[in-house]
């Protein structure tokens, strides 16, 4: 199996032609109406064709008409039309391509993975552009009501996408009824149809009496800009229209109301930003990283003073205070007069499982590999008294840097460490040891060597463990966008220099696959590194190195450029030193608990325990260690046995 590298395998879906059903509510189809600005040169149409595809356009759209056909042979030979016909007609007779240029340019749209769509003006046309196999005939504004070419295009059963600009709702609501008799597929898209249109001719607002029809609704624009389309999309459109030029200034009526390459590229990032923004009516859902805020800015209660195994919770002995760690204020009254299940310091929040019965942990595990336990220095203590993982594994803040482990260690430990190493430091300093900045990552390098001299101080309570590893989220993350493959070959060279530094001291930095969504400061970055497998796997090759595989995130990371997770745990198992065990859904929907992801566990554990063994792991559920360690006692019970 090859896994495309970030640099290519960002691509687009590619639309298959002959499927009919790619039109749906719940992705926006996207048309690049090349239409007649080739201005009568094939060449000119094969760079909008390469044009759409870097856009990111689902499909390419031409015009063809059969002048002969279209035209009164009476206004064609003695141009005796009026002056916008004579205009037009002079145009159409430089810039009408010819059948075999049509050909080249199907043949072309093809091998470039880009649907070609066509608009019939004529009967003739329709018949030749039907030798295209194109899966819709899109019919222009202008025939919206000519029932004959209707009836014509009917004969050869494709769906219909239909502009309905210069039509009055009476001959809109015609037309519907005649192809609903038809029982012919059609899409009708809202459209003005001036050259540039003005803003305040648009009435993107019709697009709601449109979707009284019952079908599928689209925006064909002509409008200045994007901004308008972009609005269409929150307003129902699931097919956009826009025309697409090399150059405005070009001779011909639709350049001046069309989109150059960067402004069209805009315009289909703007619409992929929306449709994943638009979401569902459903019940509200919380996003990971409001989880995250409302756990640090919201209010819980907190015991006012200290209770006693027995206590009655009382408005005495209770507070709302932030942050918000336990039980929402809104269950205040729920919790008033309920018997404390242990002794609650006070200042402590409260949670379920101080007043009600929750799922307890075992004595022991049955795995067949080590396992461990995210452990901070305030619960190692509680957590050997109840359990006994193998190993455990210390999730440090940047304040437990400056903790004596002596004043929380009570004891010597049998089993063996990891630690995984803070992300945020004092001063908002986020680890990064990949970046340019050289001072930033000098302030990195420091930071690294104080959880390295932390972890060193901590072999004293464990005398199995002389070698520790260190687990790293080492940077690599931009504000804006994803990296070119240039740019994350420089950070990846930034880091390797990084490391090296660290080579000589007894603990094994194991960086961390990321997903392409973290959460810093309460908003969304873009991750770089660590994602693509051929980049991992090439970097621990070159460096000596392993990594943590996280399965959540690579889980994200493969749902988001569309790679395979089962082949990703594959390639990644040689260079696998240490796994973290959580679900996750969608992009960013991070350390989930086992079964309530999309992480296709039946079939992923089975292959961690027949060809990756021996490697450690950690249930790494987000929040697991609430109601007395719950979340992980789950999780242990859903993979024992299996593992």
């Amino acid at each position: 199996m090859t896994i495309k590298g970030l640099g290519t395998g960002l691509q687009k879906k590619v639309i298959v032609s002959n499927n009919i059903n790619i039109i749906n509510q719940n992705r926006v189809f996207v048309i690049a109406e090349i239409g007649m600005n080739h201005n009568g040169d094939i060449n000119n149409a094969i760079k909008l064709i390469d044009d759409a595809v870097e856009c990111g356009a689902d499909s390419v759209k031409f015009q063809m008409r059969d002048l002969d056909s279209l035209y009164q042979s009476e206004i064609i030979e003695n141009h005796s039309g009026d002056l916008g016909t004579e205009y037009t007609l002079g145009l159409l007779n430089k810039f009408n391509l010819k059948y075999d240029d049509f050909k080249t340019i199907y043949e072309y749209a093809k091998m470039k993975n880009i649907m070609f769509l066509c608009t019939p003006w004529d009967k003739p046309s329709v018949d030749i552009i039907n030798t295209f196999d194109v899966p819709f005939f899109k019919i222009a504004s202008a025939d919206l009501t000519n029932m004959d070419l209707l009836q014509h295009v009917c004969k050869y059963n494709k769906p219909l996408i239909i502009s309905t600009g210069m039509s009055t709702e009476r001959e809109i609501n015609m037309t519907v009824e005649y192809l609903k008799k038809k029982n012919v597929d059609f899409y009708l898209l809202h459209c003005n149809s001036t050259y540039p249109a003005p803003y305040h001719a648009i009435n993107l607002s019709y697009l709601n009496r449109l979707k009284k029809h019952g079908v599928i609704v689209g925006y064909s624009g002509h409008e200045r800009g994007i901004a308008v389309t972009l609005a269409s999309i929150a307003l129902g459109a699931r097919i956009i229209e826009r025309h697409i030029t090399l150059d405005r200034n070009m001779e011909g009526p639709d350049h001046t109301a069309s989109l150059e390459k960067n402004d069209f590229k805009e315009l289909v990032k703007g619409i992929r930003e929306i449709e994943q923004s638009m979401g569902e009516e459903s019940d509200r859902k919380l996003s990971q990283g409001e989880l995250i805020n409302r756990e640090n800015l919201s209010k819980c209660i907190y015991a006012s003073k200290d209770i006693q195994q027995g206590d009655e919770f009382t408005k005495d002995n209770l507070e709302i205070k932030s942050p918000g760690q336990g039980i929402s204020p809104q269950y205040l009254p729920d919790i008033i007069g309920k018997k404390s299940k242990r002794n609650i310091d006070a200042y402590k929040p409260i949670f379920k499982s101080d007043y009600t019965k929750i799922v307890e942990p075992k004595p022991s595990y049955n795995f067949n590999r080590k396992w461990a336990l995210p452990v901070r220095y305030h619960d190692i203590n509680q957590i050997f008294s109840i359990t006994s993982p193998r190993m455990v594994e210390f999730h440090m803040s940047f304040d437990d840097l400056k903790l004596n482990p002596d004043s929380f260690l009570s004891q010597k430990f049998s089993c063996e460490f990891l630690v995984h190493a803070p992300e945020l430091f004092e001063g908002d300093h986020l680890l990064d040891l990949c970046t340019h900045d050289k001072d930033y990552r000098e302030k990195s390098i420091e930071n690294l060597q104080r959880v390295i001299d932390t972890t060193i101080q901590l072999t004293d309570f464990f005398e199995n463990e002389k070698h520790p590893k260190i687990i790293l989220n080492c940077g690599g993350f931009s504000k804006d966008k994803f990296l070119s493959v240039e740019e994350r070959s420089s950070l990846y060279d930034n880091l390797a220099k990084s490391i090296e530094i660290f080579k000589s001291h007894p603990v094994e930095l194991i960086p961390q696959n990321m997903a392409p969504f973290p959460w810093h400061f309460g908003g969304q970055r873009f991750q770089n590194l660590f994602m693509d497998v051929n980049e991992i796997k090439r970097f621990c090759e070159e460096n000596n190195i392993k990594i943590c595989h996280d399965i959540s995130h690579s889980h994200l990371t493969c749902n988001h450029f569309k790679w395979n997770h089962i082949e990703y745990i594959r390639e990644l198992g040689a260079f696998t030193s240490h796994f973290h065990i959580a679900d996750a859904s969608g992009v960013d929907g991070e350390g989930l608990q086992i079964g309530q992801g999309t992480v296709n566990f039946d079939e992923i554990l089975p292959i961690i325990d027949k060809e990756i063994p021996d490697i450690s792991f950690i249930p790494e559920i987000w929040q697991g260690h609430k109601n007395n360690g719950e979340g992980f006692w789950i999780a242990l019970s859903n993979i024992e046995g299996k593992i």
